[in-house]
């Protein structure tokens, strides 16, 4: 079925976009934690191989579903001959839109440390940790703040969708990307001049030591590597559909996981020898950002102005990721009801804002809800994808899509590398996230 839809109007706004899509929350919340939990450059190492030789693959396969389509996850997998297609993108359309919901509210905290980080500058008393659910029972003051926060995220991402693609989407992202480089090379700057940060240096990327591998590390690289590049089935499925039909797939591919690798490792650089030159615990988990950084930031001079660049920064980098898991949702109703764009981001803004409620009871909500919702169910939309190009779609089709300008050899090497060894690779990482998250 042919569809009109509209492209990007340029490849910087195209890569600004795509690269602006993989940072998120993934790359400088999850990164630095992940880095500091499983043992530093060695499982870099690891994660920059993954990014390279199966992450790039895996996002030419979103995008040639999504461009093959011309749909987004609802619809796609259908015509692209999946059985049951139908059912799995409407199983995959419901965890996006739950998943949405926690995920803004997460955003909602950052903006909330932002707000903590400007207010000590002006030397106002502020607890930015008022805003986190509690770890059990239930708190009104904590649920009124991610209320808060969370409508205006929301209502800032609806504000850039309505606009469409290029008005919205796109020009946010040509904005929003060149700025949030400039904010983390400035942190690196101040991180680097710290007595005692290049000894964090070289644990984070130069001391390798393979032989403190073990599977754990390994596969939680490489399930880092699909979660740094918003790989799924969703996001990149719907911006693949928005891809001229002659754009490159393997060149835009390579600088957008160039790009999200670059911004991770810089994450990390500003963040992760900072921690270990003042002697605190680079292993902390999910709360390094929200607990350990801002003791971080009380500790060194004008610390109030770096913390409050990195929580702007931090915002900038998951907004543009929450831009995308909405405009999966909008994409969905637009393709498959009557409803027009701005009815149907209006009426999928509301029922996320429902969703995120929920979560912000307590962290025994929130939790399992991020396994469930984020990292188990986006690799599982992942597998499908690639299984969808690789054993799905017409051979020649799908060779099409990943080479439009004339077919190579390398080409042919790449689809059967998309059949075989990348989804060997994700069955690889959800089987770990059953052994180590669910069972």
């Amino acid at each position: 079925m042919s569809r009109e839809r509209e492209t990007f109007a340029s490849r910087f706004g195209l890569l600004m976009t795509m690269i602006g899509v993989a940072v998120g929350l993934g790359n400088v919340w999850r990164f630095p934690y992940m880095v500091g939990k499983f043992g530093g450059a060695s499982f870099v190492a690891v994660y920059i191989l993954a990014v390279v030789l199966l992450g790039i693959p895996a996002l030419m396969a979103e995008w040639a579903l999504g461009r093959h389509t011309r749909l987004g996850p609802l619809g796609a997998f259908a015509q692209a001959g999946v059985p049951l297609g139908r059912y799995i993108g409407w199983f995959f359309f419901f965890v996006v839109t739950v998943a949405t919901g926690y995920y803004t509210n997460a955003i909602g905290w950052v903006l909330y440390h932002g707000i903590g980080e400007a207010l000590s500058l002006a030397r106002i008393t502020h607890d930015p940790s008022a805003i986190l659910p509690p770890q059990e029972g239930f708190n009104s003051h904590s649920l009124a703040l991610q209320l808060a926060c969370t409508a205006f995220v929301l209502l800032s991402c609806a504000v850039v969708l309505v606009r469409g693609l290029r008005g919205g989407i796109e020009r946010a992202s040509k904005l929003i990307m060149p700025t949030l480089l400039g904010i983390v090379m400035l942190l690196v700057l101040r991180t680097l001049t710290l007595p005692g940060a290049w000894g964090g240096v070289r644990w984070y990327l130069l001391k390798v030591d393979f032989s403190q591998l073990d599977g754990g590390v390994v596969v939680a690289a490489l399930g880092q590597a699909f979660f740094s590049l918003s790989l799924g089935g969703t996001f990149m499925v719907v911006y693949g559909s928005y891809l001229a039909r002659d754009e490159e797939l393997r060149g835009n591919a390579s600088w957008t996981a160039g790009g999200d690798l670059i911004a991770g490792l810089l994450a990390g650089l500003a963040i992760v020898p900072a921690v270990i030159a003042l002697g605190m615990e680079p292993g902390g988990g999910p709360g390094l950002i929200f607990s350990t950084l801002p003791k971080v930031f009380d500790q060194i001079p004008f610390g109030g102005f770096f913390g409050l660049l990195f929580f702007v920064g931090l915002f900038g980098a998951a907004y543009l990721s929450a831009v995308a898991a909405l405009e999966v949702l909008v994409a969905g109703v637009v393709d498959n009801t009557s409803i027009s764009r701005t009815a149907a981001v209006w009426l999928m803004t509301a029922i996320v804002f429902v969703l995120s409620v929920p979560p912000m009871i307590n962290m025994r909500v929130f939790v399992p809800w991020d396994l469930t919702f984020g990292s188990g169910m986006q690799t599982l939309g992942a597998l499908f994808a690639v299984i969808a190009v690789g054993w799905c779609i017409d051979r020649r089709e799908a060779l099409g899509q990943l080479q439009p300008k004339g077919l190579s050899r390398s080409t042919v090497w790449l689809y059967n590398w998309l059949r075989f060894a990348v989804p060997a690779a994700i069955l690889l990482v959800a089987a770990w996230w059953l052994l180590t998250a669910v069972l």
